[in-house]
């Protein structure tokens, strides 16, 4: 969900899942976000704005410091990961438990978003597919999390793809002969965010599982995003509609077949005439095709466009199945100027084409709404002439909690159209339509009139109350951001609509009226929730308290089942003992986004978790107020006044000194209150590290402290980096020698067998020279200094040798008691046993056999973090949960 008391929104979290591609990401300005209530409003776009600054935190690290990197570098970096020794273990799924975003006493007015309504959730769901042959069989697949199956129409779920090299889905088709096909990359921002290894066939998926020998094609989709497959079952093609084009390849070509490129406007393929200009880095980004029905397979319609707008920006039309294609020009109400990211749905006759459109000039100057509108041509035909059936003020007052007087002005309907956009015809109904922002809309009467079916969430409509025996609300509340439309049909059953977005899959019958959603999360057996960090603390009870920062699902809490806590409440004097987890589930004390995460391991009901922007707020007792109204306040706001931290800020514990706190934005800060901090007073300022420049890791020991930054932290010719520290006594920038890899650095660890502090090593982000374009790339991903940074070692290994570190984006490393190194990795976990191999001698942590079920999934890997007793090494994944092994 979203923002509340003081905080600033954001959607999305975007990661490369590991993999590269030449991208450019744009850094429009924030502001401020209000609680749904209070007497602040959004500033107009701000929603839309942060959203970009999301997209760009995970960005740019991998893309420093040129902005492009070549495919192929993916590839590379796993066929490299399949020859390494290994280092023999196995992993535990630690968030299984079902993710309660509504959970009683949970529900901090200042911090919570439960009681929004949402209820159940999982991570950001970009795709869906229902199996037409086999009832109750439904597929997902997640941002980064793989695919899923359910058997049983959503009740429970299964994992089918966790290890292929790519867990990044962007597209789901089930084809004629039953198979499934999965198009790999996340293209939900019509841009490539999470790039993926290519196309796969499973042809049994009501009961098989995605193997790598189940690749179409050749490489030329590596390293792009894909957002639709789409099948031309009458003239004989499947179409993959893509960041870098539109491809095509016959249905009955051989596996190996490569896919055939059909269109790109600025490469010339496919149309001539187009000038692109200079927009090499987001040329011919397709975000959508569609077949007319009843043309015989030879009708197309495609959009092409990035959402900033670019001269090649326009809809596309193809009489041939896709050979030739000509630019449209639409007529009526669609200005061909303003289109942007686009989707279409034919009714199912083929007579009515319509279409929903982002604006980028609405966009570009940070307007309450991107939306353009939605339209419908009538008579089918791409040319028009247009009626317009819906804008951002007509859905808003369609009952939406999204309206003016319920949310403020600045964060309209269409806000992230570029982003949120998924549309779909009643297969047996051409004018029953369901539309797809960040809220769900349904018309009956072809846009005539429209309804708010799948609100954004409850705060501010007049039936909400914080007492929940007072709150008269419906249930026409969901997850926000949809991304997933899919229709079923089985014979005997009736037919339902399904829906999938930022928290996960919904389901209804299509001919339901009443208000009301099938939440298909409950089981909590749909896992891929998208974490940005871990943390854990013992509890008096027994058991660890498991937390993390997530990606538009706020800061989760894993405990045992009825695990308990004794608390006394401020200006109380009896203790109260509370009852953490009763049903079984996992709870969201603090919502919106959440971000890094502190947890004191002697007592994990004392942590600090950030919204955004070093936003940072504190409990004393695991969030839980003693009301179910959510009363008393259990959370307090601690944030340090920071003018440029990052949209995931660093801040941590010094490893040695259990009164001392570290944190970075511009500055770096120190707090020795910890957990009797009581605001962001609390925060002394230690250093400035320049104008313009932001912290990207920080870490202390024994109160020396040590930050890196970028700035600019754009991935691009003016991208700056560095590291600075008080070891010695005075805060100081260091002088890194000419071979240190000009890359994003995204992790620090003070080595804790040097009591002075001295040993640091540095773990860096992005892809080496042989990929990353230009001058001072530099090799290797894990770097250590013996002496305070006067000297540095390249410690990656021999950069042919089997047993290098893997050229693939570093994100944190551990120092186990024995001194072993364990690094995450967007391609996993690796391990250096020091003592052993001496340093640069890298081992795969895991099972021999990589596709093994033992092994964590091929979700990107950002976060270690020991358990109270150092026996366990907890690891956050952007988009399969939180796993644990024994520490090595």
């Amino acid at each position: 969900m979203r923002f509340l008391t003081t905080r600033r929104n954001s959607a999305v979290f975007i990661s490369l899942a590991g993999m590269a591609a030449a991208l450019l990401w744009s850094s429009p300005p924030v502001g401020a976000e209000p609680s749904p209530g209070s007497s602040h409003v959004k500033e107009a776009g701000d929603e839309s704005a942060e959203l970009m600054e999301a997209l760009e935190s995970y960005g740019e690290p991998r893309l420093s410091p040129n902005g492009t990197v070549q495919p192929g570098a993916y590839g590379a970096a796993w066929q490299h990961i399949k020859g390494m020794p290994v280092r023999s273990a196995s992993y535990k799924e630690v968030t299984t438990q079902p993710f309660n975003s509504d959970a009683l006493h949970f529900r901090d007015r200042s911090a919570a978003n439960s009681g929004g309504g949402a209820g159940h959730s999982s991570g950001r769901v970009a795709a869906m597919a229902v199996d037409p042959g086999h009832p109750g069989v439904v597929y997902v697949g997640g941002a980064d999390g793989g695919v899923f199956r359910s058997s049983d129409d959503g009740k429970t779920w299964t994992p089918i793809a966790d290890h292929l090299p790519a867990l990044s889905v962007g597209s789901l088709a089930v084809m004629p002969d039953g198979s499934l096909w999965l198009g790999t990359g996340e293209a939900t921002t019509a841009y490539e965010n999470y790039v993926g290894s290519g196309v796969y066939r499973l042809a049994d998926p009501s009961r098989g599982t995605f193997t790598e020998a189940d690749q179409v094609g050749g490489d030329e989709l590596q390293s792009s995003s894909i957002h639709e497959l789409r099948l031309d079952a009458e003239a004989g093609y499947v179409f993959a509609v893509t960041s870098r084009g539109v491809f095509r390849r016959p249905l009955n070509a051989g596996q190996t077949s490569a896919w055939q490129k059909v269109l790109a406007p600025c490469a010339g393929v496919g149309i001539t005439g187009i000038s692109c200009g200079t927009t090499e880095f987001y040329a011919d980004i397709a975000g959508d095709l569609v077949v007319q029905p009843g043309s015989g397979g030879r009708s197309l319609v495609a959009n092409v466009a990035w959402r900033s707008g670019a001269s090649y920006n326009g809809f596309y039309y193809s009489n041939d199945a896709g050979l030739t294609w000509k630019l449209a020009n639409p007529t009526g109400a669609i200005n061909p100027k303003e289109i942007g990211n686009a989707t279409f749905a034919y009714a199912g006759d083929g007579s009515k084409l319509y279409v929903v459109m982002e604006s980028p000039a609405l966009l570009n100057k940070g307007a309450s709404t991107a939306l353009a509108g939605v339209y419908v041509s009538p008579n089918g035909d791409i040319a028009g002439p247009y009626h317009q059936i819906a804008t951002s003020s007509v859905l808003a007052n369609s009952g939406s909690a999204m309206k003016r007087t319920e949310i403020g002005p600045g964060y309209q309907p269409g806000v992230q159209a570029w982003y949120d956009q998924s549309l779909g015809v009643d297969p047996s109904n051409p004018d029953h339509l369901y539309l797809g922002l960040e809220e769900v809309y349904e018309t009956w009467d072809g846009g005539a009139t429209w309804q708010t079916v799948g609100r954004y969430w409850n705060f501010g409509m007049s039936c909400f109350s914080y007492t929940p025996a007072q709150n008269t609300c419906d249930g026409n509340v969901m997850h926000s951001d949809q991304h997933a439309l899919a229709f079923s049909d089985w014979s005997g059953r009736a037919p339902e609509v399904y829906v999938g977005n930022d928290g996960g899959a919904y389901a209804r019958p299509i001919a339901q009226k009443t208000p009301g959603w099938r939440n298909l999360n409950a089981s909590g057996t749909l896992r891929t929730l998208q974490y940005y960090s871990v943390g854990a603390g013992s509890l008096p009870s027994g058991g660890d308290a498991v937390w993390g920062g997530l990606q538009d699902n706020g800061v989760a809490m894993a405990s045992p089942t009825g695990s308990t806590y004794t608390y006394t409440y401020p200006g109380t004097t009896t203790p109260v003992t509370e009852n953490l987890n009763p049903n079984g589930e996992m709870t969201e004390p603090f919502g919106g986004d959440g971000g890094d995460q502190l947890v004191n391991p002697k007592n994990g009901c004392q942590t600090v978790g950030e919204y955004t922007d070093l936003t940072l707020q504190m409990t004393n007792n695991c969030g839980y107020t003693a009301n179910d109204d959510g009363t008393p306040s259990a959370i307090v706001n601690i944030a340090p006044s920071d003018p440029t931290p990052r949209f995931i800020a660093p801040f941590a514990a010094d490893s040695a000194d259990t009164g001392y706190w570290v944190a970075g934005g511009e500055y770096v800060w120190a707090n020795t209150k910890t957990w009797a901090s009581t605001s962001g007073a609390d925060w002394q300022k230690l250093y400035d590290t320049g104008a313009g420049r932001s912290i990207t890791a920080i870490a202390s020991q024994k109160r020396v402290a040590w930050a890196a930054w970028c700035g600019s932290c754009d991935a691009g010719s003016s991208f700056g980096r560095g590291i600075a520290t008080d070891y010695g006594g005075d805060w100081h920038q260091l002088s890194l020698p000419g071979d240190f890899p000009n890359r994003y650095i995204q992790g620090l660890t003070i080595d804790p067998s040097d009591p002075t502090g001295a040993t640091v090593y540095v773990t860096l982000s992005g892809f080496s020279r042989h990929w990353n374009e230009g001058p001072g790339a530099g090799y290797g991903h894990i770097w250590r200094t013996t002496d305070g940074g006067k000297t540095w070692t390249d410690v990656s290994g021999s950069d042919t040798a089997a047993d290098s570190f893997p050229d693939a984006p570093a994100n944190r490393l551990f120092v186990a008691r024995d001194g072993s190194l364990t690094v995450a990795s967007d391609l996993g976990v690796f391990v250096d046993d020091v003592k052993a191999d001496g340093l640069g001698h890298w081992k795969r942590l895991g099972p021999a056999d990589i596709t093994s079920s033992a092994n964590l999934p091929t979700s990107a890997a950002v976060y270690l973090s020991p358990s109270p007793d150092g026996g366990t090494l907890y690891i956050a994944t952007h988009g399969r949960g939180i796993w644990s092994t024994p520490t090595p």
